[in-house]
């Protein structure tokens, strides 16, 4: 499985636009070679880099898995998202408080839709995925303050 982004290329830096010195809005972001079978999709962005641990930026879960297009400032029809370590339910984008950080978007096929309501946690949304996920992919960006 494949993500990609016409805005950055993997281990690239990541536009402003997308961060908190821009608009603070979600890149577009391509997927490809999503299996067969595969009954919706779940995307995880999250920083390791941050200080106080993994920071979750955005969580969104029961794509359907024919989106091949997560267009910018834009949440798949259909789709739930999770409440992000900013507190909020919503993309939230890169702001690292010093140096640069790396930012994991990482998408996940899976063989079920998730009984999760909006404002799940990252950790609630790891767990739902547990022993269902078929193939995943990962793109890195770069962003620094």
């Amino acid at each position: 499985m494949l993500i990609t982004s016409s805005a950055f290329a993997d281990g690239a830096i990541i536009p402003d636009q997308y961060g908190c010195k821009g608009e603070n809005i979600n890149p577009p972001l391509e997927l490809k070679d999503i299996p067969v079978g595969a009954k919706s999709l779940a995307l995880i962005m999250d920083d390791p880099d941050s200080p106080s641990g993994t920071w979750a930026h955005w969580l969104v879960w029961n794509i359907d898995p024919a989106t091949l297009l997560l267009a910018d400032k834009q949440v798949p029809a259909g789709a739930n998202q999770g409440r992000n370590s900013f507190g909020n339910i919503n993309y939230g984008g890169p702001c690292p408080g010093s140096g640069t950080h790396h930012y994991q978007f990482k998408i996940y096929a899976l063989d079920t839709s998730l009984a999760l309501t909006d404002g799940a946690s990252e950790q609630q949304l790891i767990d739902a995925m547990a022993g269902h996920i078929l193939a995943q992919g990962l793109l890195v960006g770069l962003y620094s303050r």
